[in-house]
């Protein structure tokens, strides 16, 4: 069969790498086309090699925030002409969305008017803000494949039909068990550091953390911990260069996220999904994150959950501290790494927390799954 995924961010190129491996796993005879990045590509040319599929890489197609919308319609509609005329000339079997709902919303009222089977993997946050897009789910997608446990009761009392096989991070989590600690620590103890993938959300965040890298090295028993910048694979070197000169203490690290995670002795994490995959791996960490005024302003209104974290939204109830907006500060990150690293039982608490999320997102096999699930879907006829 004929597989068209479109995923435009980071989270959703490694979600859609791991689908990949299903899909080919699942249908060995499996064609597919895609927008992502190198983690989907990488499984493309292991299962097709010398082919090219990769229609857009997403570091070409990610924008985030209300303002940055605005400024990039021209890009955003040419993007979205491009990728309605591929459709229409590959002409494919099922139409996969991974999150990514501005772009991917309107793909599926395209897809689903032509005629295509249009699946979502990582079901728009719409529990969160902008519900009013259910009602565009329901005319427009053929089925949703849920990956947060809460989200179950919310379809149900929404009556959005969905499949729920667990969440695919327990396994990529699993995978870089073992690994070594990154070598850049030098064997000092560090602190792992996310300041997320798109340009914008590293230009929030790295003034901060130079600034507590620079107050936590002059607190007495910190003098020779180090800090590690886990760089996203959507950038490069150059975008972290204005805070990693040679009178800054941040290493930038990159293609080893998890493992600098996993022998950190503690995280701080930008919101997203790499929080998730924190409280997966057992690393004690604070969520940080800013914005411009103007989305800020925006957000505050449409946003309606209590946690931006999903490691929090999953538990219930706060795990871990979130440093939001302008409590996100080098004094106030300072004093949380300093609990996370030395209060015991803040620790354990934080620990027993994060088993609790383990166990509500269930065992393994979930990428695998949805790819058995898909293949089902595609023999049911519209």
């Amino acid at each position: 069969m004929r597989y068209y995924i479109i995923a435009g961010e980071a989270s959703g190129d490694l979600h859609g790498s791991n689908l990949m491996k299903g899909l080919f796993e699942k249908d060995p005879e499996a064609d597919v086309r895609f927008w992502g990045g190198d983690m989907m590509n990488s499984v493309y040319q292991e299962n097709r090699p010398g082919k090219t599929a990769m229609v857009k890489d997403y570091n070409e197609t990610a924008i985030m925030g209300f303002k940055e919308v605005l400024l990039k319609v021209r890009t955003i509609s040419a993007n979205l002409k491009l990728c309605k005329q591929d459709i229409m000339d590959w002409k494919p079997d099922a139409v996969i969305l991974i999150d990514y709902p501005g772009f991917n919303l309107k793909i599926a009222e395209f897809a689903h008017n032509n005629g295509f089977k249009v699946f979502w993997y990582i079901a728009p946050k719409v529990w969160a803000s902008r519900e009013g897009r259910i009602r565009k789910i329901k005319q427009f997608v053929d089925k949703l494949f849920i990956v947060f446990p809460f989200e179950r009761e919310y379809f149900d009392r929404k009556h959005v039909p969905y499949v729920y096989c667990g969440n695919p991070l327990v396994d990529a989590v699993d995978r870089g068990a073992g690994e070594a600690a990154p070598q850049e620590a030098g064997g000092k103890p560090y602190i792992a550091m996310l300041a997320g993938s798109r340009r914008g959300e590293v230009r929030s965040m790295m003034p901060v953390f130079k600034d507590f890298a620079d107050r936590l090295t002059a607190t007495p028993g910190y003098e020779d911990y180090r800090f590690i910048i886990a760089g996203a694979p959507s950038r490069t070197m150059e975008d972290y260069a204005p805070w990693t000169g040679p009178d800054s203490k941040l290493q930038v690290v990159f293609g080893h996220t998890q493992n600098i995670v996993r022998h950190a002795q503690a995280a701080v994490v930008n919101s997203g999904t790499a929080s998730l995959e924190t409280a997966i791996i057992g690393t004690p960490q604070v969520v940080v994150y800013a914005t411009s005024a103007i989305n800020a302003a925006i957000a505050k209104k449409i946003i309606k959950i209590e946690f931006v974290s999903l490691g929090n939204l999953i538990a219930g109830r706060r795990v871990f501290k979130e440093l939001l907006q302008w409590f996100f500060t080098a004094d106030n990150l300072t004093a949380e790494v300093i609990r996370l690293t030395s209060d015991t039982d803040y620790i354990e608490a934080m620990k027993a927390g994060y088993s609790e999320i383990r166990s509500l997102l269930g065992g393994g096999g979930a990428s695998s799954a949805v790819a058995s699930a898909i293949i089902k879907e595609l023999s049911i006829k519209r």
